[in-house]
């Protein structure tokens, strides 16, 4: 008898320390964490190298945190990226993270995003006018003051053609305020002359191409250096220039670091572009995503007005690159492969 109450009375604390477990540290923590944690990252279009890179890096990051990312691309079509956003929207997500194809347009995305308690970042797009809840991303006006500083240090003078971004990009915006905070002067002086100055539609690099190609042509070549604002501009620029023989004999820059105008630099057939780290750019946003997402405060070091209200921002420093410092700033850092950087370049 006294053998069957010991085992009863056994049994029974057995069954309470389980119990007690199971509830205090073995069940799953039902309040929101990483694991409960839906992030999506929609992009404008994949067609530049860099876009489809910072997706694979944000999601990469983003699940290191135990997060889950649906990320999609609208192929550069902006009704689409907003049918896009409300089926991501109605996925039931805490964050969503967009490369706007429209500055303007994206407004009706973080609109539809708000009304489902979804908050929403803007990843180096800015979106106007509405009530974003967060920025991240470089400092647009101190890219278009490197692009321009290195061209006047070497051509001072001479004919110049400015091939700018999407008009619809606020950054777009941003880079020729700084390109022309630069140039100013130089051109009130009478030092520069700006032959071509054109704004490319939806970052289309045929767009540029067709607007360098008659800039040549109307000043019969006669062109010192192209203000292109992005590498993909760049590309359909050294293209033109190849055509009339004069890739090489051009100034000619650019702005991502992709792996051809990395060559072409080393091939001395573009001056420089400018890096943005990518991959901190990409790091930080899945930080603040998830901090968001989390109801937490994200980290700020400043605030942009987006003509509606000073958007918390968190901004990181880009880099001036030549056939001088590629080595150290692109291919230490990891962004691209020395092997295929100097690939075709004769001296390597």
């Amino acid at each position: 008898m006294k053998c069957i109450k010991y085992c009863t009375a056994v049994a029974y604390f057995i069954i309470i320390g389980m119990i007690t477990l199971n509830f205090s540290g073995c069940a799953p923590d039902k309040r929101k964490d990483e694991k409960d944690i839906k992030l999506g990252f929609l992009v404008d279009a994949l067609w530049e190298e860099r876009w489809k890179r910072d997706m694979d890096l944000f999601t990469e990051n983003a699940k290191a945190y135990g997060a889950n990312v649906y990320a999609k691309s609208a192929s550069g079509q902006n009704e689409l990226q907003i049918k896009m956003a409300m089926e991501m929207i109605r996925e039931g997500l805490d964050v969503l993270v967009v490369v706007p194809s429209s500055s303007k347009s994206a407004k009706s995305i973080v609109d539809l995003a708000h009304k489902k308690g979804v908050k929403v970042i803007a990843y180096d797009r800015m979106i106007r006018d509405c009530k974003l809840d967060y920025y991240v991303s470089f400092d647009s006006r101190k890219v278009g003051e490197i692009q321009a500083e290195y061209l006047v240090k070497k051509y001072p003078k001479g004919n110049y053609v400015l091939v700018g971004g999407s008009e619809e990009d606020d950054n777009a915006k941003l880079l020729w305020e700084g390109q022309h905070k630069v140039l100013d002067p130089y051109i009130k002086r009478g030092d520069i002359k700006v032959v071509l100055e054109k704004w490319t539609e939806d970052w289309n690099p045929i767009v540029a191409y067709d607007n360098v190609n008659r800039a040549l042509k109307e000043n019969r070549n006669n062109i010192t250096a192209i203000l292109a604002s992005n590498d993909g501009c760049a590309r359909t620029a050294f293209q033109a220039l190849s055509e009339h023989k004069l890739a090489g004999k051009v100034g000619l820059t650019g702005q991502d670091a992709d792996i051809a105008a990395c060559q072409r630099i080393v091939e001395g057939t573009q001056s420089m572009t400018v890096y943005k780290p990518i991959k901190k750019l990409a790091s930080k946003a899945a930080e603040i995503a998830v901090m968001l997402a989390k109801g937490k405060e994200a980290p700020v070091n400043t605030k942009l007005n987006n003509g509606f209200c000073d958007v918390p921002s968190f901004l990181i420093d880009p880099a001036c690159v030549d056939k001088f410092n590629i080595d150290e700033v692109v291919i230490d850092d990891g962004w691209q492969k020395k092997s295929e950087v100097y690939l075709n370049a004769i001296d390597y």
